[in-house]
C-alpha cells in the first residue's frame, strides 16, 4: 500500500522547475515510476509530495544537435529502442535498452530515471559512460552540465539537487572509424537485474590503431564505473588478441564487487574479464569489416 502524498502536476516544464523550487527538498519527480513506486511501496521511500514530469513534452525526445546526440530524460527506454538515430550513433545504448525489464517496464521507465536511481546495475549507464555522455541538470535559476562519471557518485546516490530536474542525456556524435557495444549477464534471458554488464567503445586511426577507448562496468562495484588501466592498455594498438587479453585481464583492477543473491564477487569479476574480452573482439571484427568494405 502507497504511503499518502500530494500530488503536483506541471503543464510545461518552466512550472516543474518553479515547483522544485518551492517544495524541494519534500518533492519528488515522478516519470515512469517503475523505480519510485515500487520503493514506496515497500516502505523504503515516503516523499511527502508528488511531481508528475512524465508528460511534458520539453522532456521527450531524441534529436541531433551540433554535433551531439540528446536524449530528454523523460525519454522511454521503448522509444530508445525505436529510435532510428540511437542505432545509428548509440549502439550500445540501443542493445541495453532491448534488455532492460520487460516490455511493460521499457514502455514506462525512462533514461532519466534510471540514471537518477543510481543502480549499480542500471542498465543504461555503462553504454552511456563508454559513449562519453554528460546529463544536464535544470533548476529554476541555473542549467549545468557533468559528465555521467561525475554525476553518479554512490550506491543511490547522485550529485542531482532536489530542486533539479535531469533534463537530458548528450554525446557527442561517434567517430565514423569507431565501433561500440554492450553485454550483460543476468539470472535470466530477459526481464532479469545485471549480474554484471560492460559497454565499450574504440576509435581507430587511418592505419587501424586504437585512438580512443572507453570501457564501463556495471554491477562491479557501488557505481557504473570506467576501466581506465584496460582503456590506457589499448591506445596505440591493433585489436588483436594479445592486446584484448590483457585489457581485459586489466580491466578486473577497475571493480569492488560484492556477493549478494544474483553472484559472489569472484564471479562477477571473473565474468568482468569475460564479457569485455568477447566485446573488444566483437569490435575488432566490426573493424576488419569495415575495413575490408571501404
Amino acid at each position: 500500500m502507497l504511503p499518502k502524498f500530494d500530488f503536483l502536476r506541471p503543464n510545461t516544464l518552466s512550472e516543474a522547475l518553479a515547483m522544485l523550487a518551492e517544495h524541494a527538498p519534500d518533492v519528488v519527480p515522478l516519470a515512469g515510476g517503475t523505480n519510485l513506486i515500487v520503493e514506496m511501496r515497500d516502505g523504503h521511500r515516503s516523499p511527502k509530495k508528488l511531481m508528475d514530469v512524465g508528460r511534458l513534452r520539453e522532456l521527450r525526445g531524441i534529436r541531433r544537435d551540433d554535433g551531439h546526440l540528446v536524449v530528454g530524460g523523460g525519454t522511454t527506454i521503448s522509444e530508445l529502442l525505436a529510435h532510428p538515430l540511437i542505432a545509428e550513433h548509440g549502439l550500445p545504448l540501443r542493445q541495453a535498452a532491448g534488455l532492460l525489464g520487460n516490455p511493460l517496464v521499457r514502455n514506462r521507465a525512462t533514461v532519466a530515471g534510471n540514471l537518477a536511481n543510481a543502480s549499480p546495475a542500471a542498465d543504461t549507464a555503462p553504454p552511456l559512460l563508454a559513449l562519453g555522455a554528460e546529463v544536464e541538470l535544470m533548476s529554476k535559476d541555473k542549467t549545468r552540465y557533468l559528465p555521467l562519471y561525475e554525476f553518479v557518485v554512490d550506491v543511490n546516490k547522485t550529485l542531482l539537487q532536489p530542486d533539479e530536474l535531469l533534463a537530458s542525456i548528450r554525446w557527442q556524435v561517434p567517430h565514423p572509424r569507431s565501433a561500440a557495444g554492450f553485454y550483460k549477464i543476468g539470472l535470466r534471458k530477459a526481464d532479469a537485474c545485471s549480474v554484471i554488464n560492460a559497454a565499450a567503445m574504440v576509435v581507430w586511426d587511418e592505419r587501424g590503431l586504437c585512438s580512443q577507448a572507453r570501457i564501463a562496468l556495471g554491477a562491479a562495484a557501488p557505481r557504473p564505473v570506467r576501466a581506465r588501466e584496460a582503456e590506457a592498455a589499448l591506445l596505440g594498438q591493433p585489436l588483436e588478441a594479445g592486446v584484448i587479453e590483457a585489457a581485459s585481464n586489466l580491466a578486473v583492477q577497475a571493480t569492488h564487487p560484492i556477493d549478494d543473491i544474483r553472484g559472489t564477487a569472484a564471479y562477477r569479476r571473473r565474468m568482468a574479464q569475460v564479457i569485455l574480452r568477447r566485446l573488444l573482439t566483437q569490435i575488432a571484427e566490426s573493424q576488419a569489416s569495415g575495413r575490408q568494405q571501404s
